[in-house]
């Protein structure tokens, strides 16, 4: 049985066989030619290519498999499993894949193999995989280098991304690609040049964001990507399948189905019963551009619309006026931070050092709660603008408590190799921009808690923050404010972002939250709702709370010319 840290460290995550029977499907119905030569290069046991060769046994495909896998044992085990089919159609190959090929780079693209260095350039008419899912954290800063500079890729690197760029190479002119990966590169800004290799270098076929449906024991969020390797020039028609879990208490008709792969095989969309949970199934035609970075629209034809009328009636991003930012990272959390402080009783720390901290903890939606005991150990201060770290010296009980801790903090070798002091925070921010009127929001969560500040208060790394550093930018703050609490907001959000984890926790990015539209700021109704919202950020009466909420929503559509969104349904 393969262990959580197998995972993690490998990111080999087993395809389940629904799975993998329903990724053989898919591809069979694009198979015009009686001989196929399929390729899983990170085979693990062998699910996927049984599954294909099952199927194209069941449809008289002439066929043949490789695979590779680094791992013996696994490739052991697969060779056990495919006893069942005739000598010769199956190739194992103990061996790492990215490592057998030899790819250049030619003016800057990335997909050219070096010329009779690989024996699987170009060789094969269907690659069908599920590459390792593997962080550049886990792979190592040397092997993630080794890797951007072979397949000439920049910024973070996730492993399956050469592995997509070594699967079209191996691949024929006019072949299949059919892959499981992590859904992150569908609306994440590091995904942005997958999206581009794969629009450029295929004709999409079929994708399919599998969600939160926990179809692997990992903690994945899977999606499917089938295309026809082609060299794009305009857009192709494509479909798109999406399937989350519906936690908003819908109440309307429901598809029963036994499980997730009923609901994918079912040709209908809408929200389907499975044991005890509901999900909800969209699909459509995907709309993306050749050679583009820009995110994929996964849209309905009423969704699009929807979309496609705030967006025209829009004036404004948030981009516009303000960045979003991280708030402090300590990298040693648990010595910094917490709300337990005053159990040193005599040697606390002095108070000087010792601020208020809004976190993931304690964020909730309009204002922030005056009970305020979770604190972080800050040791820095602004001089003239400047921020400067403190004498420790003249805080020896900060000092005391940080000696408790000096071997662990002087092993964030990082922050020592960058000359800084052993004991400060690795971003810090400028200890007088926490002075200012800011926003401050968390970076996952279940609703949106847009919460705001002018108490000072620092901001976790587990949330971000918005700052007015002018008294004119304040009333703009709020208007963000009432815009992003909105449901109207987070209904656009999940349609345009598409990013939701585990059980419907959604992700608030700053590259998302920096492309909220909002209205002209000098319109009356801008000001109505900047004096709603400010209504809101004071109350403290439930009923009252919901009172405003609603008419704030009815506010928020007017300004969109749409009709409000009172549930998320």
């Amino acid at each position: 049985m393969i262990t959580k840290e197998q995972i993690k460290n490998t990111g080999a995550t087993f395809t389940p066989k629904g799975l993998a029977d329903f990724l053989a499907n898919r591809i069979a119905t694009y198979v015009v030619e009686v001989r196929q030569k399929v390729l899983d290069p990170s085979c693990g046991e062998g699910e996927l290519l049984i599954a294909i060769g099952e199927k194209f046994s069941k449809i008289q495909i002439d066929f043949t498999l490789t695979g590779y896998d680094a791992n013996s044992q696994y490739l052991s085990f697969a060779r056990q499993r495919m006893f069942g089919f005739d000598n010769g159609k199956a190739d194992l190959i103990h061996g790492d894949f990215l490592q057998s090929i030899d790819i250049t780079s030619n003016q800057g693209t990335l997909d050219l193999f070096q010329d009779g260095k690989s024996s699987v350039n170009r060789s094969f008419d269907i690659v069908i995989a599920n590459p390792p899912y593997v962080r550049t954290q886990i792979l190592g800063t040397g092997q993630a280098q080794v890797l951007a500079k072979k397949f000439n890729l920049k910024g973070r690197v996730d492993l399956y991304y050469p592995f997509l760029i070594a699967m079209t190479e191996s691949l024929k002119e006019g072949g299949i690609l059919g892959v499981i990966t992590s859904n992150r590169y569908l609306s994440t800004k590091s995904g942005e040049s997958i999206r581009e290799y794969l629009s450029k270098n295929y004709e999409i076929l079929e994708l399919i964001d599998l969600g939160d449906t926990k179809l692997f024991e990992a903690a994945v969020l899977p999606a499917i990507f089938i295309g026809r390797k082609h060299k794009q020039i305009s857009p192709s028609p494509a479909k798109f399948i999406k399937i989350y879990e519906e936690l908003n208490g819908y109440k309307g008709e429901l598809i029963s189905a036994n499980n997730i792969y009923d609901v994918l095989y079912d040709n209908k969309s809408g929200y389907f019963n499975v044991g005890q949970k509901r999900y909800k199934k969209s699909s459509g035609a995907l709309i993306y551009s050749i050679s583009s970075g820009s995110s994929w629209e996964m849209l309905s034809r009423d969704e699009s619309e929807w979309v496609s009328k705030i967006d025209c009636a829009a004036t404004n991003k948030v981009e516009d006026f303000f960045k979003v930012k991280v708030g402090i990272k300590s990298t040693a959390d648990d010595i910094f931070i917490s709300d337990k402080w005053d159990d040193f009783g005599v040697d606390r720390p002095e108070f000087e050092l010792l601020k208020d901290l809004i976190s993931q903890e304690n964020i909730k939606p309009w204002n922030v709660t005056d009970n305020f005991k979770l604190k972080v150990l800050y040791p820095h201060i602004s001089i003239n603008g400047e921020k400067q770290t403190v004498q420790i010296e003249k805080f020896p009980k900060a000092q005391k408590y940080f000696l408790l801790h000096e071997e662990r903090l002087k092993s964030r070798k990082y922050l020592m190799d960058a000359g800084r002091q052993w004991f400060e925070l690795w971003v810090s921010h400028k200890p007088d921009q926490w002075n200012f009127p800011k926003l401050v929001f968390p970076d996952i969560s279940l609703i949106p808690r847009f919460c705001f500040d002018e108490g000072g208060k620092i901001v976790n790394g587990n949330c971000y923050w918005i700052a007015a550093n002018k008294e004119s930018d304040v009333d703009k703050l709020l208007l963000i404010q009432g815009f992003a609490n909105s449901k109207l907001m987070t209904k656009y959000h999940d349609l345009v972002f598409n990013n939701k984890l585990y059980s419907g926790r959604r992700r608030y990015f700053s590259q998302y939250v920096e492309k909220y539209p909002l209205p002209d700021f000098n319109t009356s109704l801008s000001r109505e709702i900047i004096a709603i919202v400010k209504e809101l950020n004071q109350s403290d009466n439930r009923e009252e709370t919901l009172r405003l909420e609603n008419i704030l929503e009815i506010k928020v559509a007017e300004s969109f010319t749409v009709e409000p969104v009172f549930s998320l349904d």
